[in-house]
């Protein structure tokens, strides 16, 4: 990077970890590892905190996406260094492909294009039982972030209906979308999930017991299936499923064999998290939060939450090589792109950086045990996910401000095979301005073109398209219907590639951000990396409860306090 700024030379220059990436599950490992003692050196090339984790404005979200959805050419050798050291050159591979990004207002975006905090990785909730607000609890890090309720969640059609996705049993009998009898069939599945799993939290398992138990058979048989045992309707299965498990693929026509067939145990600890969610505190009006400000605050919480315990932070500051013992080819250290040179005992790089295959190719196989993690045809990849973002005026939805929508598969037409989730965040939740709408969209996808074919087709839905003036009249003449649809101003769609992390040793990498709604498989590839590096070390162990808690900074805000 040419226009990095002049840093002084770091001191200390040895670490017992080094982090490159400030994103969710980097953050986590900072804020553990630091909370235990150890000495931390926590990098990231960008100028912003999060890594792909991250809210920006949308001139900074277009310059990231545009950059990092082609590879940079690699960073210049140098030969510079201890004799007894191999330098091996890194380089970053492109998560994003198939980036379009289109603005259709210009004028009123340019004044207020600083108001936006848009998040990379969106569309994403956080529930109010889930793992990372457990973590937050735990470490102290909700001290330095807020959430508000998102207001409602809904399942949508190609009709453009939205049915509400109740989440109490007084939501259930004001729903008028339901019968009565599907209302009673609802109830009666959910008082068996409470009682299930209330007998399962305790020790006694006798014949009373047993019975409201949900059987081991069962238990072990496709979610879907035990559904249509307890038979409910389709419609009541399609809430389930989608709106409160938040399944991807559709679980109608698809084999156990593929590996996407949800099981009853699993199907049940998805609807454990949405139940334990709400009601879990007392000023979150659902299941569902989302922080103030984007979701970019969750990795900042726990940088924060890591400098205070001695974490010493460096931005703007790419690893441009790794150092390693020319004889034995165990790791030493990196070098950074000032030309200094740091050393550490471990590392934990960003999912996006690698070696280059001719550099990868010269070494010993000492020096390829060291960096196979890092190879690209060994990085894990586990398909891809489109994403979109739309900025809007008005609400899909009249007097709902936040919402969750989702689309199971084959609403929208009869070849999508996966859940779409939609997300609209306003102007509460600063995220944009006042009258505007943030509209987050994503799909699992096999390819480029099947996953933005399914985003456009939920935008087509929900949004009006834009409209040439000298046609606006006779557009609206046609189709009444159009005026009550939001109106699109900016939209970004692109694709991105989903990496798991890995552990490697000395050298380890983190998980990208990955297809689902809540951050629960993240945080516990964060926590199991954690355990690899650290040993069964406990995370946070010595924060203290008193420490943890927080006060309501204002009436409508999710006061976080177990």
């Amino acid at each position: 990077m040419s226009d990095l700024p002049p840093y002084p030379p770091l001191d200390p220059t040895t670490y017992d970890l080094i982090i490159v990436g400030t994103g969710v599950p980097s953050s986590v490992l900072a804020a553990a590892a630091s909370s235990s003692g150890s000495s931390v050196l926590h990098l990231d090339p960008n100028p912003f905190y999060g890594s792909h984790f991250a809210s920006l404005s949308l001139p900074d979200l277009t310059s990231f996406l545009n950059s990092n959805s082609v590879s940079p050419p690699p960073p210049a050798s140098s030969s510079e260094g201890h004799d007894f050291l191999l330098s091996v050159d890194l380089v970053n591979r492109s998560l994003y492909t198939s980036v379009e990004i289109s603005t259709f207002e210009p004028e009123i975006l340019e004044q207020h294009s600083r108001r936006f905090n848009v998040d990379l990785c969106g569309p994403r909730v956080v529930f109010c039982a889930d793992e990372s607000i457990n973590l937050m609890l735990k470490s102290g890090s909700n001290n330095y972030v807020e959430f508000k309720s998102i207001d409602a969640s809904f399942v949508g059609d190609s009709n453009g209906e939205l049915r509400n996705v109740p989440d109490s049993r007084a939501a259930i009998f004001k729903d008028k979308s339901l019968t009565l009898l599907e209302k009673n069939q609802l109830m009666k599945f959910f008082k068996l999930v409470q009682t299930h799993l209330s007998s399962s939290s305790t020790e006694q398992h006798d014949d009373e017991t047993a019975a409201v138990r949900v059987s081991d058979e069962d238990m072990e048989s496709p979610f879907n299936e035990f559904l249509s045992k307890m038979r409910l309707p389709p419609k009541i299965k399609s809430i389930i499923l989608y709106g409160i498990a938040m399944l991807d693929y559709d679980q109608d026509t698809i084999t156990e064999t593929c590996g996407h067939v949800l099981k009853t145990k699993e199907g049940i600890d998805r609807l454990a998290l949405y139940i334990t969610s709400i009601g879990r505190f007392s000023n979150a009006l659902g299941a569902l939060m989302y922080p103030i400000y984007g979701q970019g605050e969750l990795p900042q919480a726990f940088c924060r939450r890591a400098a205070v315990k001695g974490c010493i932070y460096v931005l703007r500051m790419p690893v441009t090589a790794l150092l390693l013992d020319k004889e034995t080819g165990v790791y030493k250290g990196v070098r950074l792109a000032s030309g200094q040179e740091i050393f550490s005992q471990k590392l934990v790089l960003d999912p996006c950086i690698t070696v280059e295959l001719e550099s990868f190719s010269s070494l010993t196989d000492q020096q390829k045990e060291t960096l196979r993690v890092l190879v690209p045809k060994a990085i894990s990849s586990k398909g891809k996910i489109a994403r979109g973002i739309c900025i809007i005026r008005s609400s899909v939805k009249a007097d709902i401000s936040n919402a969750l929508v989702v689309y199971p598969p084959k609403t929208l037409f009869p070849e999508q095979l996966t859940a779409i989730r939609v997300l609209q965040l306003g102007s509460g939740l600063a995220v944009c301005p006042p009258d505007m709408h943030v509209l987050y969209l994503s799909t699992v996808c096999d390819d480029d073109d099947q996953g933005k074919t399914a985003l456009l087709s939920a935008i087509s839905t929900l949004i009006r398209p834009q409209v040439p003036e000298n046609l606006q009249k006779d557009s609206v003449t046609e189709n009444d219907t159009a005026e009550a649809k939001p109106v699109v101003l900016w939209r970004a769609l692109y694709v991105q590639e989903l990496v798991k992390g890995e552990f490697g040793g000395s050298i380890s990498s983190t998980s990208s951000p990955d297809g689902n709604l809540n951050y629960n498989e993240i945080v516990e590839s964060a926590v199991k990396l954690h355990e690899q590096l650290m040993g069964s070390e406990e995370l946070f162990k010595e924060e203290t409860s008193q420490e943890n808690t927080t006060e309501e900074k204002d009436g409508d805000g999710v006061e976080l306090e177990d």
